[in-house]
């Protein structure tokens, strides 16, 4: 059976409380992380209607060609808005199995972009997530994965305590 995001667990909703304590106890993660000194420091994703969205300001360091934000970096971000998707709507931890990125446009490193993601379809421990990345209007990548459970935000926070009080 097919679960589409309507038909999804889609009203998880996770305390700001419990946000914190997330984005504490994974403070060094590469995306994410606000610790993370060579990281994308992409903290302060939050949940929209259908999905999660936030913003990123690139630093300079993340240049391809002079300017030009690295495509490596683009698909980073899209990743990490597709797994806060997943984390934000659905309740769970995910690892990437797939993710296919097109990108659309030149992304100016001086530029803020909005990211959005969105839980398609679940079947299973298996999420299909779309991600875009923009510039005001204009997209400037999207991605579509498939994206495997690890497990339960629930499950992972009380580990992650066990692991810092022991």
């Amino acid at each position: 059976m097919v679960l589409r995001y309507s038909d999804a667990v889609a009203s998880t909703t996770l305390s700001d409380e419990e946000i914190a304590e997330l984005r504490s106890a994974y403070d060094r993660c590469f995306g994410c992380g606000v610790n993370n000194p060579v990281g994308l420091h992409l903290d302060g994703f939050v949940r929209s209607n259908d999905g999660a969205t936030g913003t990123f300001s690139p630093k300079d360091d993340f240049s391809g060609f002079r300017g030009i934000l690295h495509g490596g970096v683009i698909a980073t971000a899209l990743d990490e808005i597709s797994a806060w998707s997943a984390l934000l709507t659905q309740g769970v931890f995910v690892f990437t199995a797939k993710l296919e990125i097109r990108y659309r446009s030149e992304a100016s490193i001086d530029d803020e972009f909005t990211l959005t993601g969105s839980v398609t379809q679940r079947r299973g421990k298996r999420l299909l997530i779309q991600a875009a990345m923009l510039s005001g209007d204009r997209v400037v990548a999207q991605s579509s994965g498939l994206f495997v459970v690890a497990g339960s935000v629930e499950e992972l926070v009380a580990a992650q305590r066990d692991v810092t009080t022991t």
